[in-house]
């Protein structure tokens, strides 16, 4: 179920970011709510907020590295809410790592908000499945994962609490 999820991601994003490139001219933007939201067409040649600009051969490398990293525990691990976190991190980091590889001139961004005078970074579906994924990934790790070491440990003292 996990890879139907990632395959969804990365198709919506893709398929998004068609529909842009097709439809605005890059560098365009279009007014959905007035002062608030707009679609755009904006390149990002970097990581989110525009960090590490142009470093697309440290980017692929490591976001193929942290890729399999979440592969692989959400393989080891059997529960529902770290698997389905890591396979919407996992389908937007390939949503974005297609536009590296395949684009030259960067990930292509689209969703435009601005608050007031605050202008939002611009950013994309793919980025949008990151960020919500590391969120309940978050919950995950703070809410429901219990640690091996100490499950064993309050077992035992439960051991010993029926001994007694």
């Amino acid at each position: 179920m996990v890879w139907i999820i990632i395959v969804l991601i990365i198709a919506f994003d893709q398929i998004t970011k068609f529909v842009v490139i097709n439809n605005i001219e890059f560098g365009d933007r279009i007014t959905i709510i007035d002062n608030f939201f707009h679609l755009a067409h904006w390149r990002n040649t970097g990581a989110a907020w525009g960090i590490l600009q142009n470093g697309k051969y440290v980017l692929i490398p490591v976001t193929i590295l942290m890729m399999l990293l979440m592969a692989y525990f959400m393989h080891k691990y059997n529960n529902r809410i770290l698997r389905f976190s890591l396979s919407m991190v996992i389908g937007g980091a390939w949503g974005n790592l297609i536009d590296r590889v395949f684009r030259p001139d960067g990930v292509v961004d689209f969703l435009d908000f601005q608050f007031g005078s605050y202008h939002f970074p611009t950013f994309n579906v793919a980025d949008s499945f990151v960020v919500v994924g590391t969120i309940i990934l978050a919950y995950y790790m703070f809410f429901v994962h219990k640690d091996k070491d100490e499950l064993d440990s309050k077992n035992s003292i439960d051991e010993n609490i029926v001994e007694k």
